[in-house]
């Protein structure tokens, strides 16, 4: 079993990092990340430290969520922990949500942070 960030360059991805961090070694397990952005994800090594650690990639040819949602299950997760931000009501009809798919669609429990 190992604790799945969604991870970006972004303060909530960030902050999804750090809660993944405290998770996993809270459970003593190892910390996958898989990058939901479309820039790499900054300074991974320094926040994870000696925690065994790696990288999911997803498969580029899927629709990202759909390709974060495999990895749920070909990795044997446990637990998916990912960054929020607010958006309006309009903002989230018009643009969807990757969040809100995560939330909706996982066969694992899910652990939402915003940024501070």
């Amino acid at each position: 079993m190992s604790v799945l960030v969604a991870a970006s360059s972004s303060a909530e991805g960030r902050a999804a990092l750090a809660a993944g961090v405290t998770e996993a070694q809270l459970r003593g397990t190892e910390l996958l990340w898989a990058n939901l952005g479309s820039d790499p994800v900054p300074d991974v090594t320094a926040a994870v430290g000696d925690l065994p650690a790696r990288e999911v990639q997803l498969n580029p040819r899927m629709d990202k969520v759909d390709a974060f949602l495999d990895s749920v299950v070909a990795e044997d997760v446990s637990l998916v922990v990912m960054g929020l931000r607010h958006r309006s009501p309009v903002g989230k009809l018009l643009l969807g949500s990757m969040a809100q798919r995560v939330l909706l669609e996982a066969e694992v429990p899910v652990l939402a942070v915003k940024a501070r």
